[in-house]
């Protein structure tokens, strides 16, 4: 009994990936039409000088290949192989002018205008998101958002003199954050490696030195010595003024009495300065 199948529908991001894959080929390519060509890196006990780097391919023939070397202008572990230069690849075929904007399809304009902007700036934010380990850590302070909204507002082709632009610099950042501003992030992801173990061993190098016996005798006293001189100050001032409480109600009563004088002064000042200039009768 036949069973009718719906094929699904492709993937429109499926197929952009394979276009964008097939357009940056790997650094390598087998030419597997053409005769075979050795790519392997140089070993003498394995690769022949003669042969290595070059197309080739033996040719069986009724005849000995030998007798018709010429040593004088060719190696004799050439006879019986052909050599051949590598085709030159074809040329690609130039691309189809884009669809206008205003009138194209959805799928077009995806086609056409997003996706060849947008996947190169993934392709980037994949490379960097390897470097800060992202894809060996549960957290990391790396915010892929945040790099994609960094990388094309510097490669804008439409805009100049972004190149050295930072993330928080960007204006449409700057007011966004003025109304959402972000929690800072804890120190366990701003730290590297590095800082965090150089931090961890100074905290337990000092914990190590307090647990010493001398060094907590040292600090027991400090801490005895803190509780008796506690409010010393305090104590000086109440002294002095339950011996000499005339001294200081005195100086007191003289600094408020030249504060009274200043101000009489000023209005005095102030007084002559407004009052106009009377003239004498004659």
């Amino acid at each position: 009994m036949s069973v009718i199948t719906r094929v699904p529908e492709p993937n429109i991001w499926e197929l952009i990936c394979k276009e964008y894959e097939s357009k940056n080929p790997p650094f390598i390519e087998e030419e597997t039409k053409s005769v075979n060509t050795d790519y392997e890196d140089f070993d003498p006990s394995k690769h022949n000088p003669v042969f290595y780097g070059k197309m080739h391919e033996r040719i069986i023939t009724d005849t000995d290949d030998v007798i018709d070397v010429d040593v004088s202008i060719s190696h004799p572990a050439c006879a019986g192989f052909a050599f051949t230069e590598k085709p030159p690849c074809p040329p690609t075929p130039p691309p189809s002018p884009p669809p206008p904007k205003d009138t194209c399809t959805p799928r077009e304009y995806l086609e056409h205008y997003i996706f060849p902007v947008l996947l190169p700036a993934l392709a980037e934010m994949l490379k960097q998101a390897k470097l800060e380990k992202c894809f060996e850590r549960k957290r990391t302070k790396f915010n892929a958002l945040d790099y994609i909204t960094e990388y094309l507002y510097r490669n804008n082709k439409n805009a100049s003199g972004r190149e050295d632009v930072i993330l928080w610099d960007i204006p449409f950042v700057k007011e966004w954050l003025k109304d959402h501003p972000r929690p800072p992030l804890p120190l366990s992801l701003i730290w590297t490696e590095e800082e965090a173990a150089l931090i961890i061993q100074s905290y337990w190098r000092g914990y190590k030195t307090r647990c010493d016996p001398e060094i907590q005798e040292l600090r027991l006293w400090q801490k005895e010595w803190r509780e008796e001189n506690r409010g010393y100050d305090k104590k000086v001032n109440e002294f002095w003024e339950s011996k000499m409480p005339d001294i200081g109600n005195s100086s007191v009563e003289s600094e408020g009495k030249e504060d009274d004088q200043k101000v009489e002064e000023v209005k005095v000042d102030d007084e002559t300065i407004s009052s106009p200039p009377q003239t004498e009768a004659v």
